[in-house]
């Protein structure tokens, strides 16, 4: 194992039981590392409710000790941390090899279910992929990530979860200096299709049989039972992604990203770098700063979907047939089924954020005008929503008027709504209590995100974990929260974001 001169290796975790089971697939899959030790580590946050619902809570009760292990500066002996590699399409431009350039996987640990989760630190320092890069991550993107990953898993979207924040005590520079941080990030797998295009483009077939076969044992072992277990994880994995996209859109948010590298087999969100919730509705909305043509658009995000999708059926085509003829009809078939997929869980989810079941072409064409309304009028996504909810409980309510100069096409739209929600089976109180779960009060929007990272920057993490707090309930209106409901005013708006790297 190569390990780097400064990191001190001790055992102040050796009874925490994890393992590294991609560390026993050929050496090809990724190289063997540790991280690069912090010169003050300093725990700023740790997620004490997924450490409790792990199972591994009592491990981590020395903050000191804990700082020190997940910053990568005092590693268990029994650990196997390593760096996976991976190529990917990165908007669009084909890159044969990335790779984890700036994390590493340090093991796996099985929750009380039983079901295997990674333990990955993000910003350890350089790996043999790190393309010239520093392999360290700062403080700001770090609690960006933090804060929405858990505001993502509360609000019931698939996504990678997160442990903790690291402060190393080391600046890192982008624009400017920045202090240095570690995230440590959990997920089901760290699995991408990129990981599938690298041996494909390498023309190793023995490898993508080794790598589908671990996918499908770890992740998707109904698969094994199936005639063509490959062609079988291939329908699991456009089916997971058909939701995880769904659900994004139905909430607003925007990954920003949506290279090959950064979609998970697993149908986890993963990789949250220049990411956002909308305010204001527009399809077209963009917020990343390098997507200067709308690829990753919030509109424009089931059409990536599908197209990263194609991308790991070509890669599966060596192994899903005897011939290729036969693989290739075996991968169009699979990938023509996401439409289907998209659709279907897209009209679920807008249906219950209208209160509706939406089945028939009215229904359908009356989702679409709810979109046209918000953006002629510039409407806040999530006020209307949770707004309309409340109407169903209060016709009095005047909160979607408000949002409202024009109250002649919000009346127009609210009659159409009316009658065909007056055909629905549901009563208005069950309407109303499934219309709450799916409209959120709170989300993570951007001014509050920032304005948690600029006081972190300065020394004061409280607003973090105020607004951490707050999203971790994020359908109950909480006392005196009203300024984190709000839209922001003209000044806060947030136009851009910025990856991080």
């Amino acid at each position: 194992m190569n390990r780097r001169k400064g990191c001190a290796v001790s055992e102040p975790f050796a009874n925490l039981p994890f393992d590294n089971s991609y560390g026993r697939l050929p050496e090809k899959f990724y190289a063997r590392l540790s991280p690069v030790a912090a010169s003050a580590p300093y725990l700023i946050e740790f997620n004490q409710a997924l450490a409790k619902n792990l199972g591994i809570e009592k491990h981590f009760d020395d903050p000191q000790a804990t700082a020190r292990f997940l910053s990568g500066t005092s590693f268990p002996a029994h650990a196997d941390p390593l760096a996976m590699v991976y190529a990917g399409h990165q908007f669009g431009n084909w890159v044969p090899r990335l790779g984890d350039g700036r994390a590493l996987l340090v093991g796996e640990i099985v929750d009380p279910d039983g079901i295997l989760w990674d333990i990955h630190l993000k910003g350890s320092g350089p790996t043999p992929y790190s393309r010239n890069g520093d392999g360290r991550a700062a403080l700001g993107p770090v609690i960006r990530e933090y804060l929405l990953s858990e505001a993502m898993h509360v609000l019931g979207i698939p996504t990678t979860r997160s442990l903790a924040i690291v402060s190393t005590g080391d600046m890192v520079y982008r624009n400017a200096p920045l202090e240095g941080a570690v995230l440590t990030r959990m997920a089901r797998s760290h699995i991408r299709v990129g990981t599938f295009q690298y041996f494909y483009a390498n023309q190793d077939h023995e490898a993508l049989r080794q790598l589908a076969d671990y996918c499908i044992n770890r992740l998707y072992p109904e698969c094994l039972n199936a005639d063509n277990p490959y062609r079988a994880l291939l329908d699991q994995v456009v089916e997971k992604q058909a939701y995880l996209i769904a659900k994004w859109l139905s909430f607003g948010f925007i990954h920003g990203v949506m290279n090959t590298d950064n979609m998970a087999i697993s149908g986890e969100t993963i990789d949250y770098g220049p990411c956002a919730f909308m305010d204001q509705f527009h399809p077209a909305k963009v917020f990343s700063s390098i997507d200067r043509h709308g690829r990753y658009s919030w509109g424009n995000q089931p059409h990536m979907g599908h197209w990263n999708l194609a991308q790991f059926a070509s890669a599966l085509v060596p192994i899903l047939a005897g011939t290729e003829s036969k693989a290739i009809e075996q991968a169009e078939e699979a990938i023509a089924a996401f439409a289907d997929h998209f659709n279907r869980y897209y009209l679920q989810h807008f249906g219950q954020k209208l209160g509706l079941k939406i089945k028939s072409e009215e229904e359908e064409s009356f989702l679409e005008s709810t979109l046209e309304l918000l953006t002629k009028h510039r409407i806040d996504f999530t006020l209307f929503f949770r707004n309309l909810s409340e109407t169903v409980k209060d016709q009095n309510h005047d909160g979607l008027a408000d949002l409202f100069a024009n109250k002649r096409a919000l009346a127009n739209w609210q009659n159409a709504w009316s009658a065909l929600a007056d055909k629905q089976e549901h009563t208005p109180l069950k309407r109303y209590e499934r219309m709450r779960q799916a409209n959120p009060v709170y989300i993570p929007r951007n001014h509050l995100v920032e304005a948690a990272i600029e006081a972190a920057y300065h020394g004061n993490f409280e607003v973090c974990r105020t607004l951490g707090s707050l999203l971790s309930k994020p359908f109950d209106e909480q006392d005196g929260a009203q300024d984190y409901e709000r839209a922001p005013s003209e000044d806060e708006v947030v136009r851009a974001t910025f990856c991080g790297t």
